[in-house]
């Protein structure tokens, strides 16, 4: 699957995000290993430490499903772009520390980090 592809399918579902206090909406889609993807986005709640972000949203969704290998994560923002926060970063590279991440404003101007990049010394049993 291609970079634009991917991005596309977390800009779908970017609309779907819950996000009444920050209005900021982010949907992220998850290539596993065997081809599947996993889409979530961004689900706010008052008492803040429980908001789940769009990435782990996709992660959570995958690992029901019976993935926990995965190649690349895309995701899409309401406003601009931005890259897994540090908690995201975390939880993606428990399950895979070489995780191709896209972000971009828009499909045609896409950037591409791997995981190692954005937290390059993450814990790891």
């Amino acid at each position: 699957m291609e970079d634009r592809e991917l991005f596309l399918k977390a800009k779908e579902v970017m609309p779907r995000a819950y996000a009444p206090f920050s209005g900021f909406k982010v949907g992220a889609a998850l290539l596993s290993t065997d081809g599947r993807v996993f889409t979530g986005v961004n689900v706010e709640n008052s008492s803040y430490g429980g908001t789940i972000c769009a990435e782990r949203g996709a992660c959570m969704k995958a690992i029901s499903e019976g993935a926990q290998k995965f190649e690349m994560i895309a995701i899409a923002t309401s406003e601009d772009f931005a890259w897994p926060c540090g908690l995201c970063r975390q939880f993606l590279y428990e399950f895979a520390p070489d995780l191709k991440v896209i972000a971009g404003p828009d499909e045609d101007n896409l950037r591409t980090l791997t995981l190692k990049e954005l937290l390059p010394e993450g814990f790891r049993l």
